[in-house]
């Protein structure tokens, strides 16, 4: 499966090229910025975008632009997480973050320009049929949102100013499936909306969805006290030293490791109704080996 995931980061990365504008194109400083901050990266959600396709059938030309838009959206979470407002963090993915190298209001600028570029691609993709692209803009804008992505980091911040150990393990399940989760879950939503499955596979890829969102962050939670910033691409131990509950500090690392199991189990159990699921298995393996 290893060379298939390397085809599918070339992939992306050719749609991501003719995608994103140009960095000659006026105005150029913000254009370079938009490439920069989408160089690099794991690209999970996008495989997992074309490894949902696989398993339904669904060409992948018709979920190129589903791929794109996750990543345009993550990368645009990642550039405003990092500035000093919101983690404060000077390196992404191995080198400086967007508003070090660039400065903070073209960070800003630039995670703006991202975001809305996501629905653009949704929206103008020829190669969808226009009622399903307007389902794909409404589950990738939930998923972002208030409900989502976007609400998910204000719980964050409330939560880094609360009392140690006031936060319960259920408040912060929701916190992580909505800040880390959504996205990822999105990343089988959104092929699975361009298929429409059977109701029974639909519920089934959902559930997978959502137990793989939550089993990312709980595995983010280890990797940062486990894990060296160079190894990470980003700065390790941060949590403890801001004093954020994770489900580490709350269940240490044995009982953290053990809710990561749980949940990986879970995402797969949910396959083990869909036909044809081993290029979503294989995802789920890939995701829970990984060191960074």
């Amino acid at each position: 499966m290893s060379d298939l995931f390397d085809a599918d980061r070339a992939r992306l990365a050719a749609r991501m090229a003719g995608v994103l504008p140009t960095a000659t194109a006026h105005p150029a400083r913000l254009h370079t910025a938009m490439r920069y901050a989408c160089e690099g990266g794991k690209r999970l959600r996008a495989l997992l975008v074309y490894g949902t396709a696989r398993v339904l059938g669904v060409p992948l030309d018709q979920v190129d632009g589903c791929a794109c838009a996750v990543e345009l959206i993550h990368a645009y979470s990642l550039v405003h997480d990092d500035l000093p407002a919101m983690d404060d963090d000077d390196l992404r993915r191995g080198r400086p973050t967007v508003h070090r190298q660039y400065d903070e209001a073209t960070a800003i600028l630039v995670g703006d320009a991202l975001g809305t570029l996501a629905f653009e691609v949704l929206a103008t993709d020829a190669r969808v049929p226009a009622a399903r692209r307007a389902a794909l803009v409404g589950a990738l804008a939930r998923a972002s949102g208030s409900v989502g992505m976007v609400g998910g980091q204000a719980l964050d911040l409330a939560a880094e100013g609360a009392r140690a150990g006031s936060i319960s393990v259920a408040a912060l399940q929701d916190l992580h499936q909505r800040k880390t989760g959504a996205l990822i879950a999105a990343s089988v939503t959104l092929p699975r909306l361009v298929a429409e499955p059977p109701a029974v596979i639909a519920e089934a890829l959902d559930r997978c969805g959502d137990a793989l969102g939550l089993a990312y962050q709980i595995q983010d939670d280890i990797l940062d006290v486990e894990a060296s910033s160079d190894a990470l691409g980003k700065t390790a131990g941060k949590d403890q030293r801001n004093g954020k509950t994770t489900y580490v500090s709350l269940l240490g690392l044995a009982g953290a490791r053990a809710a990561a199991d749980d949940t990986f189990a879970q995402a797969h159990r949910a396959l083990a109704e869909v036909p044809n699921a081993a290029p979503l298995t294989a995802m789920i393996d890939l995701m829970a080996a990984r060191q960074h």
